[in-house]
């Protein structure tokens, strides 16, 4: 070990784990772990630290000596500096082991649970574009690579049409391929940023937030529609028409191409006006004769063929005879909820945003599903005594909450209805874990099933049943 500007630097070290958002686990040589951000369990490597805390490092690989079994060659061009694909150096089945072992991990250390034997994570048969969502960023300050910076060449291609860099909200890379979406995403996105450049269409800059284009969404459904919206910093009407005039005659094929004028500082448009500029104002998804309709607004599981596969695992979970009433918390648009319907005798779905439950209720009757019920409001508000006595006592409940899971008073109120089975989908086993070691007292786990909805990345969805004891 020797000292280097005030940063460790750790020789000959065996990369021994995959740890928590995507880094893997090296140890220092008086026990304390090491986050390395940059390497692939089985790699013997040399690492600088970059920070140093009471109970662990971060760091780099700065020199590798030898490289481990489980890598496979990055299909990505953009792999290491882009931030969306971090495990794509590592081979599938890795990917998977270390996905299954992180969630029975946070069950078992977080939620200290009794678990039955986890069945094999569910992966995915696509493991490159695989995305039906994308959103890109423009700038007119691209992010520059080091030879760049260090060369005497004057950099003129300055415009990007990107990802941002992983902690840099300003810094976007220009993206010349993305193996995320099918196509005809990345020949739109291409298109888009070169008909700009060459019709001097300006791009955002978003430190001092001037500049016409911002950023641009593709959508794609399993059935082959498309949804295109770009979102505009400032109002030209006359550029803008001729850019979007140009997509709907280049790609005849997009189903709803639509756009926002979207000034204020941040650029989420959920509190902006979508319009519409050619055909629908929305796409189709299907799912066992089931359509949703999708707006640029809406919630949709971005891995359409995993979404089924969870789908399916959350219904044989629950294990519906057509007698019970079901409640869906967190329901969003109703795509759980519509998909249990047919096996229910209610199923009542309950979600804060209100977009998304006018969303679920136009869904219901356009797929003629008459036994459901959807309601608005917070969680820990609405799901209340009250509510129960007018909707029915659930049966079993189905909840999917966002990555911080739930909150403790509809846990407590879960525990108050006391369900026969309670089926837990969650996208953060580590939140899940905590809310399951509320209610161990009164539930045995009885399933376990990881799903790979996002192959590269360190991303796993999880879903447990829960049985009342006796």
């Amino acid at each position: 070990m020797r000292k280097k500007n005030r940063r460790q630097v750790f020789e000959n070290v065996e990369v021994v784990d995959a740890g928590a958002k995507g880094k893997t686990i090296a140890k220092a040589p008086d026990g304390r772990v090491i986050f390395l951000t940059n390497t692939v369990p089985g790699d013997v490597v040399d690492v600088q630290t970059t920070k140093k805390r009471k109970a662990y490092f971060e760091g780099i690989a700065t020199q590798f000596h030898s490289l481990s079994e489980k890598r496979v060659e990055p299909k990505c061009q953009h792999f290491g500096v882009c931030g969306g694909c971090k495990w794509q150096d590592m081979g599938y089945e890795h990917q998977l082991f270390y996905k299954q072992r992180e969630v029975e991990n946070n069950l078992k250390r977080i939620g200290h649970l009794e678990l039955p034997e986890l069945t094999p994570i569910k992966g995915s048969d696509k493991r490159y574009f695989y995305r039906n969502k994308m959103e890109f960023s423009f700038s007119n300050s691209r992010w520059l690579t080091l030879e760049e910076i260090q060369s005497d060449t004057e950099i003129t291609d300055k415009n990007a049409l990107g990802f941002h860099i992983p902690s840099m909200w300003d810094k976007i890379l220009d993206i010349k391929k993305c193996h995320l979406q099918r196509d005809p995403s990345n020949a739109i996105r291409l298109e888009v940023k070169n008909f700009a450049i060459a019709n001097d269409i300006s791009f955002f800059n978003p430190r001092n937030q001037y500049g016409l284009l911002r950023t641009l969404m593709i959508r794609t459904s399993s059935i082959g529609e498309l949804m295109v919206m770009v979102q505009f910093f400032e109002d030209d009407g006359e550029k803008r028409n001729l850019l979007l005039e140009h997509i709907k005659m280049t790609f005849p094929e997009i189903t709803s191409l639509q756009y926002v004028i979207n000034s204020k500082q941040n650029d989420t448009i959920y509190d902006q006006e979508i319009i519409c500029y050619a055909g629908r104002d929305h796409i189709f998804e299907e799912m066992e004769g089931l359509q949703f309709k999708i707006n640029a607004k809406s919630f949709y599981q971005t891995n359409s063929e995993q979404a089924y596969e969870l789908y399916k695992i959350t219904r044989d979970f629950a294990g519906l005879t057509g007698n019970e009433v079901v409640y869906d918390l967190y329901t969003g648009t109703g795509t759980i909820a519509q998909f249990v319907a047919k096996n229910a005798k209610k199923v009542v779905g309950i979600e804060s945003v209100p977009e998304a439950i006018a969303d679920a209720k136009e869904n219901a009757h356009r797929n003629n599903i008459t036994n459901i019920a959807f309601f608005v409001g917070d969680m820990k508000n609405v799901f209340n005594e009250r509510f129960i006595m007018d909707n029915g006592v659930p049966d079993i409940i189905i909840t999917d909450p966002p990555r911080d899971g739930m909150h403790k008073d509809v846990v407590q109120q879960i525990l108050n209805i006391a369900p026969q089975k309670v089926v837990y989908v969650s996208c953060n086993s580590a939140t899940q874990a905590r809310d399951l070691a509320l209610m161990k007292d009164m539930y045995t786990v009885e399933k376990v099933q990881p799903v790979d909805m996002f192959p590269q990345t360190h991303h796993v969805e999880n879903v447990v049943l829960l049985k009342k004891k006796n």
